[in-house]
């Protein structure tokens, strides 16, 4: 049976990545409605899935209306800001969501959010489907076996470029209320693989932001963070959309006392080091670079998501998965704003994405 799906939101991630996933996944899903209060867009992704000899889907400009509908479930690709709001709105509609990175701006909101899911006993899936590169899928197998050893520490190096005519394109982009800095959008997807690798729960956060070559943005533009989880593991996460003339990497480097793996590439890709005893080498370090940062792996977690629907479990990403990596970067936040490590659990129920106040 295929499900039918509407998507909240026809801006850039909207059209690119979950359009795409709707076409390679036509078989068992598709969407039956598209939703964005700027019509043009709507109507844009429309053109998308009828170039592709998809079903054309209904076109709203109100997410209420869509909501009346009968869906499955329904995808939001909006502005950070809105996911709260939307997310919670689509559940009590009776529909499964599955939301973009990050979830929410707050740890509040996204708990509010699990628990809703929880209460309407419906899925609720998060959008890091980074999880789902073929590279990193082989590092996961590799620490699930214990290849490893003890695991010491690990490093994620996010080292982007942002420059003016990107935040230009959409006023929301940089700002507190709808988006954060480059810790919130441009690496959650690498924080997310860091502590997920990593394991255990997180004891302490010592972290400084600032923003340095971006005045007309209010969140920061660098990022770094130490993360120390129970399980003695130490997690170091670096975050910069600083970097001169265009994307640079995105590096992930887990060190063990029988193993040794960094994974870099655009976007976590490919395979650069591969040390275990008497193995040296992986196939996946021949991997060409995607074509944006973006990926493949929307149409695995889509696939897994649409699985979870009609099988009854949990998606592969939860939203109590996905909160994990909030929770870091606002830990990164509260640090640099007190100027110490603060410690879990943190008091989240009144602090804001803004690090400016308290």
């Amino acid at each position: 049976m295929k499900l039918k799906g509407g998507l909240i939101g026809c801006g850039r991630i909207g059209t690119q990545k979950h359009l795409e996933s709707a076409i390679k996944n036509a078989d068992i899903f598709e969407f039956a409605a598209v939703c964005d209060p700027v019509k043009e867009r709507a109507e844009n992704a429309v053109a998308i899935l009828e170039k592709a000899g998809l079903k054309r889907p209904k076109v709203y400009t109100d997410h209420k209306k869509m909501l009346e509908e009968k869906l499955d479930f329904v995808s939001i690709a909006t502005e950070s800001g809105k996911h709260k709001d939307l997310t919670i709105e689509s559940l009590k509609s009776g529909k499964h969501v599955l939301v973009e990175k990050p979830m929410a701006l707050s740890v509040k909101d996204a708990r509010e959010m699990c628990d809703v899911a929880r209460t309407e006993n419906l899925n609720f899936g998060v959008c890091f489907q980074n999880r789902f590169n073929p590279a990193i899928q082989e590092l996961r197998k590799k620490i699930e076996s214990g290849a490893f050893g003890k695991i010491f520490h690990a490093h994620i190096a996010v080292r982007w470029n942002r420059n003016k005519a990107y935040y230009d394109q959409a006023p929301w982009r940089g700002t507190w209320s709808m988006d954060g800095g480059v810790l919130s959008n441009q690496s959650t997807h690498g924080i997310d693989l860091l502590q997920w690798m990593l394991g255990g729960k997180m004891t302490e956060i010592y972290g400084y932001i600032t923003n340095l070559n971006h005045p007309y943005i209010e969140a920061e533009d660098l990022g770094v963070g130490i993360v120390k989880f129970s399980n003695g593991a130490v997690g170091i996460v670096e975050g910069t959309s600083n970097v001169y003339p265009k994307n640079l990497e995105e590096v992930f480097s887990i060190f063990g006392e029988r193993g040794t793996v960094v994974i870099g590439g655009l976007a976590t890709n490919r395979i650069l080091t591969w040390k275990f005893e008497n193995e040296d080498k992986h196939p996946f370090m021949d991997l060409p670079d995607p074509e944006t940062v973006y990926g493949s792996g929307h149409v695995p977690l889509y696939k897994d998501f649409i699985d979870s629907i009609k099988n009854g479990h949990p998606p592969y990403i939860t939203g109590e998965e996905g909160m994990k990596a909030l929770e870091i970067i606002l830990g990164i936040y509260q640090s640099s704003l007190y100027g110490r490590p603060v410690q879990f659990p943190i008091d989240f129920s009144t602090s804001s994405m803004s690090p400016l106040r308290k």
